[in-house]
């Protein structure tokens, strides 16, 4: 019986019990499936260590000689068993804390130590090592590379332990050396100079040597990458097919607001325009990801793309994650719209007058109804909200182009949900209308390899210049206890006349955290700055206080706002020149890069004040020095992956990935991305449907992965 149809039951040294926990807690149901569990770490169990070589940088090491005295400490539960160990020149110490009743030593043995050293009291120590006798050392436990493999708790009180997994896997060497059917064909393993899938998976486990493990991890890398390519981009050929909304004409409204600015567009603006337009002009539907760091002018882009579609007869909307952003978007649209909303006709009786709404979960029933009814008439061309654009009671007219600001906050079923309003008809009624043109924006800056993945079905668009006349916002790292120094500076920036965002981790005192809260920090504020006026903002505050709090702080009537990260995204006030962040140590860079992007609008130099507690941790430091050095968003989204790997992308585990990745890694392996992805392409040049004979293994094989897998693969079937 092949390995993938072999239920785990049935292999040597699991049976019914174990099979029942590897179902459960790795979704391991074959042979197969097990043998894609793959080791997450190697020891070198050929090289021998003496005590004198040791550093605080090893991580596992096994060293030959003798107990030479031991003894217990403390009773009961609080019981230890405490050992020296002696290589010949140097001695070490040896700690059990658990199970010391297990642990028999004799004096005059000769034994192979293994485990990980720690330093303490200036004597190296191993705590819970492995300790053999050397007349009971096999072959095999001195050779070679050792896998280590992850379980759980609830598989170690089975006995299953990465030892236990590791000589289940080895009664499987035999069935697997006679070879197992290859997933990636044998002209692209050629082109690539891969191995075989047999050889991968057997070295992958047993290495014969490091080399070997190398090109074993290389092989089953790319197979992932390559796979998760080819559904991306298969996904993305599929979308270009479909008919969209043409859009050729530059018209009226489009020139009026271009004309009434009272500024240039940066040339990137105007190459993103084109690029859109292009796309709009095409005939088949859009779906562009427009990335900008904070400041860059995404926006007005955004509001010259939606004029093209409402020149052309087209209805707009903008959806925003949160009412402030939405908002903000709103008032935005209105000031850049006003010029043209007070011009007569321009030519050949055309006005350029155009009609923006907006709607959220806090617009009242009385609000919604005209809205609703502008909608299906038409007369509204732009409507701005937050997910109450969802509705079902939400229709348009003629819908024709949708942007999408901060699209990771949204699910894939809650855009596919803008597919189905577009409510134009078709040339043919008998056939539904094209689905809208989609414009997803994003201020949060996109490493390379995560574009190609989490939003590798996209065309990219960059705005990356800022606008003229804008002075980088100027990082300082200081430790919370230099407070008095940071309250003079911000008495001398408000006695300026500028205002200041003050960031909090927390909302309340929490005696488990011990972090600065927004409503002790206002407290603390109030009575350092009696003679300035201090607005607080927080997620909890109901919509219509929050929106209160803001325009209080926007018109300039306060000059303090102390706030959650509620204002991470979207909020525009010019003359907020310092943004302090209490506990900044608390947020990972993206978020710092986005905070600090609030400030640094207007015309004024702007801060961005960092404060920690004194001692940090190594990676920690790294974080404050690198949004110290640069105000390069893709150079800090770089750095943010490297540091915290692609486990988190977006907050979730490898979240947005319809594929899951067991040993590449988005944050190291960019090269092997690059690689697989344009032979994912070269094949889908060709064979864009995989019909060809030697292409249908990869169809049969994401046909596989979309059975196993349990991420939503999208819109598209």
């Amino acid at each position: 019986m092949e390995l993938s149809q072999r239920d785990i039951t049935y292999c040597k040294n699991v049976g019914a019990k174990r099979a029942d926990i590897l179902r459960t807690e790795l979704k391991v149901y074959t042979a197969m499936d097990l043998l894609r569990q793959y080791p997450y770490k190697y020891i070198d169990r050929s090289r021998f260590y003496r005590i004198a070589e040791l550093d605080d940088e090893d991580t596992y090491v096994q060293i030959i000689g003798e107990v030479t005295e031991w003894h217990t400490i403390g009773i009961g539960r609080a019981q230890r068993l405490s050992a020296t160990f002696f290589d010949g020149t140097h001695q070490c110490e040896l700690v059990w804390f658990q199970g010391v009743q297990y642990v028999k030593l004799k004096q005059g043995v000769k034994y192979l130590l293994f485990g990980k050293p720690s330093r303490f009291n200036h004597t190296y120590n191993f705590v819970h090592p492995e300790l053999t006798p050397w007349s009971k050392v096999t072959p095999e436990m001195t050779q070679g590379l050792e896998p280590y493999y992850n379980t759980t708790e609830k598989m170690k009180k089975v006995g299953m332990n990465s030892k236990a997994i590791r000589s289940i896997i080895a009664e499987l060497m035999p069935d697997l050396k006679l070879g197992v059917p290859d997933t990636i064909g044998a002209d692209v393993l050629q082109k690539y100079h891969l191995m075989s899938l047999t050889q991968a998976l057997v070295s992958v486990h047993f290495p014969a040597n490091t080399q070997a493990l190398q090109q074993a991890r290389l092989r089953l890398k790319f197979e992932e990458l390559f796979y998760l390519q080819l559904h991306i981009l298969r996904q993305m050929k599929r979308r270009e097919q479909y008919d969209g909304f043409p859009m050729p004409l530059v018209g009226t409204r489009f020139h009026a607001l271009y004309k009434s600015l009272p500024f240039e567009l940066t040339n990137a603006q105007k190459r993103v325009i084109r690029e859109i337009h292009d796309d709009l002009k095409s005939g088949k539907q859009m779906n562009r990801l427009l990335q900008g760091d904070v400041g860059s002018g995404k926006t007005l882009v955004a509001l010259l793309c939606c004029l093209l579609a409402v020149d052309n007869g087209y209805q707009t909307c903008i959806m925003a994650p949160t009412e402030i952003l939405a908002n903000q978007h709103y008032e935005t649209l209105k000031k850049f719209l006003e010029p043209l909303n007070n011009q007569l006709p321009i030519t050949n009786h055309q006005s350029s007058h155009v009609s923006v709404a907006l709607l959220t979960g806090s617009t009242t029933a009385k609000n919604r109804a005209p809205i609703h009814q502008g909608l299906l008439n038409g007369t509204i061309h732009i409507l701005v909200g937050t997910h109450a654009l969802l509705e079902d009671d939400v229709q348009w007219k003629k819908l024709g182009f949708v942007v999408i600001d901060e699209q990771h906050r949204f699910g894939v079923a809650q855009r596919a949900k803008l597919w189905s309003k577009s409510g134009a008809s078709s040339a043919d009624s008998s056939l539904p209308a094209p689905p809208p043109h989609i414009l997803v924006m994003t201020a949060t800056p996109i490493p390379r390899t995560l574009a190609m993945t989490v939003y590798g079905d996209l065309r990219v668009s960059v705005i990356d210049e800022l606008p003229p006349g804008r002075k980088p916002v100027q990082t300082i790292h200081y430790s919370i206890q230099r407070r008095a120094q940071v309250y003079a500076f911000m008495r001398k920036q408000i006695e300026e006349g500028r205002q200041i965002y003050v960031v909090y981790p927390l909302i309340k005192e929490n005696e488990k955290m011990d972090l600065l809260d927004l409503q002790n920090g206002y407290n603390e504020l109030c009575e350092a700055f009696p003679q300035f006026r201090i607005s607080m903002l927080h997620g909890q505050m109901k919509a219509a206080d929050k929106d209160q709090q803001m325009q209080r702080f926007v018109s300039g009537e306060t000059q303090i706002l102390v706030s959650t990260t509620v204002i991470e995204v979207g909020v525009n006030v010019p003359n907020a020149t310092v943004m302090i962040i209490q506990n900044a140590e608390r947020f990972g860079l993206s978020q710092l890069h986005q905070l600090r992007g609030r400030v640094g609008r207007g015309a004024e130099q702007s801060f961005c004040l960092l404060l920690t507690d004194f001692e940090l941790s190594k990676d920690t430091r790294k974080r404050m020095d690198i949004m110290v050095a640069t105000n390069d968003g893709f150079r800090i989204a770089e750095a943010d992956l490297q540091l915290r790997g692609a486990g988190d992308l977006d907050g979730t585990r490898q979240s947005g990935l319809p594929i899951d990745l067991q040993i590449a890694n988005l944050a190291t392996d960019g090269q092997i991305l690059t690689i697989a992805r344009q032979a994912a392409s070269d094949i889908l040049d060709q064979d864009p449907l995989l019909e060809d004979q030697m292409n249908r293994i990869y169809k049969y094989q994401l046909d596989l992965l979309r059975v196993s897998q349990s991420y939503n693969w999208g819109e598209i079937s």
